[in-house]
């Protein structure tokens, strides 16, 4: 990766790594927008969701619009969807999962156009294959570690902390294999891959820095 070009990182991790605090550091390190939580705002603002609405209805093996219509209204607001409410009803009964994906795509991509980037899991490692210059980072760790994080972090017993791990794995490695057709844990989609485990987030910041010379 040439950071003297307009660049992408994407920076995958496991739920109690860590690794949304890495990629946060590492934008700030380098100078370039983190792509996240905006992320997740603008996809509340299309779809009328909630954060943790979006990320269950993202990971559901089946169609969603009966979940769907109990984070919103039978008929969202037309305001909401930016349409002329004649639309809306017909909007509501059409709206899929590929919606949301396709909506996730559209503003990874207008991220990446205004200019180099970190972005934070969702399917950027897949999103951007085909970019040029771009670094894509998988942030593991042993299960003991993401429980103890987990626990400490959101004040929860351990078995709330390895039920809440183990569900949001299978919730995103579903969606990343619908779409990518490939297992978001497969070390094959990253050109780094660094374990938590004995690292602050801040030199696992600093490891990719130097990777990238």
């Amino acid at each position: 990766m040439n950071k003297q070009e307009p660049f992408i990182i994407t920076v995958s991790r496991e739920v109690g790594s860590g690794g949304h605090t890495v990629g946060s550091i590492l934008a700030e390190k380098l100078a370039v927008r983190y792509c996240d939580k905006q992320l997740l705002e603008s996809l509340e603002k299309q779809f009328n969701l909630t954060s943790s609405g979006i990320e269950k209805l993202k990971g559901e093996k089946k169609s969603w619009l009966a979940d769907f219509l109990k984070y919103v209204s039978p008929i969202p607001s037309a305001k909401v969807l930016g349409l002329d409410p004649m639309y809306t009803q017909e909007f509501a009964i059409d709206i899929t999962t590929d919606d949301i994906y396709k909506a996730e795509v559209e503003i990874l991509r207008g991220f990446a156009e205004m200019g180099s980037c970190v972005i934070a899991g969702r399917s950027g490692f897949f999103v951007f294959k085909d970019h040029p210059n771009k670094l894509n980072v998988f942030i593991t760790a042993s299960k003991p570690h993401r429980i103890d994080r987990i626990m400490k972090k959101q004040g929860l017993s351990e078995d709330s902390a390895k039920a809440l791990i183990e569900g949001i794995d299978q919730q995103r490695d579903n969606y990343i294999r619908r779409y990518a057709g490939v297992s978001r844990f497969d070390a094959r989609n990253y050109d780094i891959v660094l374990s938590a485990d004995g690292h602050t987030e801040e030199q696992l910041a600093d490891i990719i820095l130097s990777y990238i010379g």
